[in-house]
């Protein structure tokens, strides 16, 4: 209403004017007109503005509404506004546009869909010749040997991680939720990284009972499970620390809790360590960080339903606990 009274100003205030000459008309041309037909006159004209005002907002009270509070109307923004010309021509217009921007929306997730397939291909070509490197290091007895194969391991969970980010896009088609061991999923986690774990001087400790399932898609946790152990690794601050993976019951809970004794987190990078990108004070420090590992396992969580925090002290280590809501059996 406050819209379509400020759209009428205008009128309003041009047709004061015309009721403010018309007995100034009468004055000069000395017709001594009385006051009382003149009055009687702008009654009259006045109802029929009130009248055609009336029906002019009945008419536009749709579009009026869309226009005042578009964030309301935005579910049911391409509805029909009325027959009256202008709601009709606003409705084109905005069926134009919703046209035009499907169009690119299309063109937009083709292009996209593109580069994941291209990213998925390459991601894939590359791991052939990583392989062939390492099969060849492992003939090898030289000290240069333990450098290529750990490059290797670094490019191959690089190659993962770019592979893993480009399915996020895609996750709706690309997961299963199964009863997954906890233990067996750590396990064969760690063992995957056993060379890190060695060239680190760090142990795995696995807290975790054999008959401990989740529902959760198994290759996601792996990832996930791979990005937590890494970093705990990375960032243990020296040989003959230990990483702790255990697991218990907390109602329908079930929650995997990774430990590491390291360096922590500053208190200032608290907030932000789930940030795309975010390296922190140590990232920066150990040159070890892209910023992304975090960041993918707080989103798998989201779509996998689980959830994930952390807590840290400097000098004594992070923790970080995966929460499968309900997925006991």
């Amino acid at each position: 209403m406050k819209l379509f009274l400020k759209v009428q100003i205008p009128l309003l205030l041009f047709y004061a004017v015309q009721m403010l000459l018309v007995p100034l008309l009468y004055w000069l041309t000395g017709e001594g007109r009385p006051f009382s037909i003149m009055l009687y006159g702008a009654a009259i004209s006045g109802s029929v503005l009130a009248v055609y005002l009336a029906f002019r907002y009945l008419s536009h009270r749709r579009l009026y509404a869309k226009l005042s509070e578009p964030e309301a109307y935005i579910d049911s923004a391409f509805e029909p506004l009325g027959d009256a010309p202008l709601p009709e021509a606003f409705e084109k217009l905005l069926e134009s546009y919703g046209r035009r921007y499907r169009d690119r929306l299309g063109e937009e997730a083709s292009r996209v869909d593109s580069q994941i397939t291209f990213m998925n291909r390459w991601v894939h070509q590359m791991k052939t010749p990583l392989s062939i490197i390492q099969l060849t290091a492992e003939e090898m007895d030289d000290a240069a040997a333990d450098s290529i194969r750990e490059e290797v391991d670094r490019l191959r969970k690089g190659l993962e991680m770019v592979l893993y980010t480009s399915r996020l896009d895609r996750f709706e088609d690309d997961f299963s939720i199964v009863p997954v061991s906890l233990r067996k999923a750590v396990s064969e986690t760690v063992a995957e990284n056993r060379r890190l774990f060695i060239r680190r001087g760090v142990q795995a400790e696995i807290r975790v009972a054999e008959e401990l399932q989740v529902y959760t898609d198994a290759k996601w946790l792996r990832f996930m499970l791979t990005q937590i152990l890494t970093n705990a690794v990375n960032y243990s601050g020296g040989s003959g620390k230990t990483v702790t993976a255990a697991a218990f019951q907390r109602g329908r809970e079930a929650i995997l809790e990774i430990r590491d004794e390291g360096i922590g987190i500053a208190p200032e990078d608290l907030k932000r360590v789930f940030n795309p990108y975010f390296t922190g004070e140590r990232g920066r420090e150990y040159r070890e960080s892209t910023g992304m590992g975090l960041y993918l396992v707080r989103e798998i969580c989201k779509r996998l339903g689980h959830r994930v925090e952390l807590s840290s002290q400097p000098g004594e280590g992070t923790t970080i606990r995966l929460i499968f809501d309900s997925g006991i059996l």
